[in-house]
């Protein structure tokens, strides 16, 4: 099963995603958010506690009464690692069965090695960070978000522009030598994760859509609840929109004037070195629109206006609550008014009446917090894969 599909109501993944929320601890309560009739919810719960995956604890004391018992997600059920791979490094993490962070760290790797040479170096830096919490059980699954087109099913990466060597490669079936026998994996794109990652941050807003500006511009759509992929995979991918009066700057897909050609970090780094102001990259872009240089400034904002342009039509079909920005340039202010000048401008009133455009929440821990949780939905949808799991470890 997807783990972003929708599930129907009492099924165990539902169970289990409101229990490890927060937003119920009891029968009563998950029958009521599911919809599902108390018998059916009792039933599925006596088979998660039977199972492990959930127990039942104390809650606390009210009255003279015994104190109530609680669900809760079983201590040491396991963990699951993270990560979220850029050109130059790779975000890794290691998540409890709730979801939360237990352990968190940068590695540099170099993309351009190749998958088998940074999938190698990445599982063995979660295997490190697991070492530090082996109370917490062990390694069921790995979550990984790459800066590039992903198919679903199967998650093959798809003719991804910065990421050379990896066109075609089979992510999770190199994954699983490194991994314990039957871990689970599950490869996205990296703003589709940002975008779950947001939405786990704060489930309120049931519609948002999340952008990613950074090197390069890409796109995630949460729709009730539920990350929009499209027939392929491919929703959302707006980076090969071309952008209308766009200068024809020729883009990795052979056409000109799309999005990420001219509105990226990448992008906005290669007009500034053009005209002679020494950049390396998109951090060195910031630096300068921080020290106030007219220039970068000026194309940040440009950019802003041209990323909105496009976010435009998105927010006119998806009507979202939230639009959020996320990655590198979403710490201009320039660029970031510059996406809510178009956005507002070029929607109806009837779609931007309470719409939210804001900076990310989740902050640089997104697209780590979206790659953790689908591989936790992908370990919980599976019982008895996951009962083998553990009974090997």
């Amino acid at each position: 099963m997807p783990a972003t599909a929708p599930t129907r109501p009492g099924a165990p993944t539902a169970l289990v995603a409101l229990v490890r929320s927060g937003r119920a601890s009891s029968r009563a309560e998950l029958a009521r958010l599911t919809g599902a009739s108390p018998t059916t919810v009792a039933g599925r719960v006596d088979e998660l506690l039977g199972s492990g995956v959930l127990t039942e604890v104390e809650g606390p004391v009210v009255g003279n009464g015994r104190p109530p018992r609680r669900l809760a997600m079983s201590p040491g059920l396991g963990v699951v690692g993270a990560v979220g791979l850029g050109e130059q490094h790779a975000d890794c993490a290691v998540l409890d069965a709730t979801g939360a962070v237990l352990a968190e760290r940068p590695v540099p790797v170099r993309v351009a090695d190749g998958p088998d040479a940074v999938l190698a170096t990445v599982v063995g830096v979660l295997t490190e960070l697991r070492s530090g919490s082996a109370d917490a059980g062990p390694l069921l699954g790995l979550g990984l978000g790459v800066p590039g087109p992903v198919a679903f099913p199967g998650g093959v990466v798809t003719s991804p522009a910065r990421m050379p060597g990896w066109n075609g490669a089979d992510v999770a079936a190199l994954a699983r030598p490194h991994l314990p026998a039957g871990a689970v994996v599950v490869v996205d794109n990296d703003a589709n994760l940002m975008a779950l990652g947001e939405h786990a941050t704060d489930p309120t807003a049931r519609h948002l859509v999340m952008v990613k500006a950074g090197s390069g511009i890409g796109c995630g759509i949460v729709v009730d609840g539920v990350l929009q992929r499209g027939a392929r995979g491919f929703a959302g991918d707006i980076s090969h929109v071309t952008v209308p009066d766009a200068e024809p700057v020729p883009c990795s897909c052979g056409r000109v004037g799309c999005l990420d050609a001219v509105a990226s970090g990448s992008a906005l780094a290669a007009r500034l070195r053009a005209d002679g102001v020494e950049v390396t990259g998109v951090d060195a872009v910031l630096d300068l629109a921080r020290d106030a240089h007219p220039q970068t400034t000026g194309l940040l904002r440009e950019a802003g206006s041209r990323t909105g342009t496009v976010l435009a039509t998105i927010v006119n079909l998806v009507n979202p609550d939230r639009l959020v920005l996320g990655g590198w340039l979403s710490q201009a202010e320039a660029f970031v008014a510059g996406v809510r000048s178009a956005v507002y401008a070029q929607s109806p009133p009837l779609v931007t009446d309470g719409l939210e455009v804001l900076v990310s929440r989740a902050g640089p821990r997104a697209g780590l917090l979206g790659a953790g949780h689908s591989a936790l939905d992908a370990v919980l949808a599976d019982l008895p894969r996951l009962a083998a799991v553990r009974a090997e470890a």
